[in-house]
């Protein structure tokens, strides 16, 4: 029999209202110092009231953008962001279901082989081979493209070792059916599994979504126009140090729009999102 204890229920509370508030304290921050003034929030006694000029610098920020160090509205760099996070997830699903397919279903030489091949890449994050990629990219010409921002990123061995211990939890019965049902490999693939794998989709393009959305090292790389700039990319040359001051709430302010794509992304495939974990798991 579980006791009833209150004391333990108003500490556990007490712990995560305490944890909640030091993650959301910096984003309330954020928010407020977007509605003042450039001298409100330089002068250091900023209040913890909202100001009254939301609607100035939330209008600058997206559509004019600031006066010195990044002078791209925050609305193209929010467009650039969402292209390529998209594509990045898009990408990385494409192909991690399609690996994972061929070596769970198919089977020819070193089958097992290519899985650790592609497992070890895990070792092999993008600032290790960021030179060689750089290279290629530059090669190609896609330097300052969509392109160049997203297909270096779409490789995922993640996302295959997903798909891969999702697809050997399906019963060989399927395919069994689909055979004598006279269904080739694509069709099985496209009848079947992919029905069946929508949940881990939504799962996998949630968390890839959000790694696309935050990445900073490689657009910085291969950027060099403000037109294809990301939006974590125009928050650094925002507060770019020179000799005029950083405009501190046109800098808060764009750091609030740019959390509002990857929160909006979780919220609405939430559900979908944990049972694509849960499903994964068994």
């Amino acid at each position: 029999m579980v006791e009833h204890r209150p004391w333990n229920d108003i500490i556990a509370y007490a712990i995560l209202t305490f944890g909640v508030f030091i993650v959301a304290f910096p984003v309330y921050l954020a928010m407020i110092a977007s509605t003042h003034d450039a001298v409100t929030v330089i002068g250091g006694n900023m209040p913890l009231l909202p100001g009254g000029h939301t609607l100035e610098n939330y209008y600058r920020a997206i559509f004019v953008g600031g006066s010195h160090a990044s002078r791209e509205p925050v609305g193209h760099l929010l467009l650039n962001s969402f292209i390529s996070a998209t594509g990045i997830a898009v990408g990385k699903i494409f192909i991690s279901i399609l690996s994972a397919y061929a070596v769970v279903y198919f089977r020819f030489p070193f089958r097992k082989a290519a899985f650790w091949i592609i497992f070890v890449t895990l070792m092999l994050p993008v600032e290790v081979r960021i030179y060689p990629t750089y290279k290629v990219v530059s090669d190609l010409h896609m330097l300052d493209t969509y392109a160049g921002l997203i297909l270096p990123l779409i490789a995922s061995a993640t996302g295959t070792l997903l798909f891969r211990q999702f697809f050997m939890t399906v019963p060989d019965e399927l395919l069994e059916a689909s055979r004598i049902d006279g269904a080739g490999p694509f069709r099985f693939f496209w009848d079947t599994l992919l029905p069946l794998s929508v949940t881990t989709i939504a799962a996998l393009f949630v968390i890839q979504f959000i790694y696309g959305w935050n990445q900073y090292l490689w657009p910085l790389l291969i950027t060099t126009q403000d037109s294809m700039q990301t939006i974590v990319t125009g928050i650094k040359k925002m507060l770019t140090t020179t000799d005029e001051l950083a405009e501190w709430q046109l800098a808060m302010a764009t750091a609030v729009l740019a959390m509002l794509p990857p929160v909006a992304v979780v919220v609405f495939m939430q559900r979908l999102f944990v049972r694509g974990l849960v499903e994964t798991e068994k």
